[in-house]
């Protein structure tokens, strides 16, 4: 590991927020050649599903109209490297998919997602999937070459710093799941998040009303749109969402 990368390194684990996280890593990952990233993390994955959407952890500076598509559409569901992500761990070259096009192994939802990305430009590339030791979880990122790149060349990059690629994004991935992440429509004010805290600490409404110096009635409240902005049903589960997205017991939110 040279001085320079050790440097970096312990940049990227003193980091803060996941917004100046990510802005290290995607400047980073451009230096190889990769200019468009998307990370993408579950904790609710099942055999047949990974999930809602909007629980993901989502990371990526694709532009809005791709993400629209691809996630808002549905497309990552039939995505042919999502699929190997799911089912591997490790790096996996985009060129596997001019393999499975050319033996005809890919379903016609398949096809659909690999005609889009190319109408995108989105075609060499690596793609990262995480080890995990929880069956419900699941963490993968795809790096995407510059416009014109052949997937030839990326593949002589990644034979020449692919392993310190791979230190990189794996040490991104665990670092973010440290970090405080907010979804769009689902961050929790101060006073939501603090009768949370209290709730996890196995503290009644009635207690919370005391420590905090609010009315029963107002718990409730907080109580209630903290549901609200986690879209669950139960406070037990708004504070198991909150817990999984590090907005609780943080020194900053």
């Amino acid at each position: 590991m040279t001085p320079e990368l050790r440097t970096y390194l312990t940049d990227l684990t003193n980091a803060p927020t996941i917004e100046i996280l990510w802005a290290m890593h995607c400047e980073r990952m451009a230096d190889y050649g990769f200019d468009r990233l998307l990370y993408g993390f579950t904790r609710f994955l099942t055999l047949t599903s990974l999930g809602d959407p909007n629980d993901f952890v989502l990371l990526t500076n694709h532009s809005q109209s791709y993400m629209d598509t691809f996630i808002g559409e549905g497309l990552y569901a039939q995505a042919p490297m999502v699929t190997w992500a799911l089912e591997n761990e490790g790096a996996c070259s985009w060129r596997v998919l001019a393999q499975l096009m050319d033996q005809g192994r890919l379903s016609p939802a398949a096809r659909r997602v690999v005609e889009f990305n190319l109408r995108q430009h989105v075609t060499a590339g690596y793609s990262v999937s995480f080890k995990s030791i929880s069956s419900r979880a699941k963490g993968a990122i795809a790096l995407t070459a510059r416009a014109g790149t052949d997937q030839a060349d990326v593949d002589a990059t990644w034979d020449q710093h692919g392993n310190d690629i791979v230190l990189m994004n794996n040490l991104v991935h665990l670092k973010i799941l440290t970090l405080p992440y907010m979804p769009p429509n689902q961050s929790l004010t101060r006073r939501q998040r603090e009768a949370l805290e209290w709730v996890g600490d196995g503290k009644t409404t009635q207690d919370i009303a005391q420590i905090m110096g609010l009315t029963q009635g107002t718990i409730e409240k907080h109580l209630r749109l903290a549901r609200e902005a986690m879209n669950v049903d139960t406070t037990a589960q708004a504070v198991m969402k909150a817990a999984f997205q590090n907005q609780m017991f943080v020194l900053e939110a």
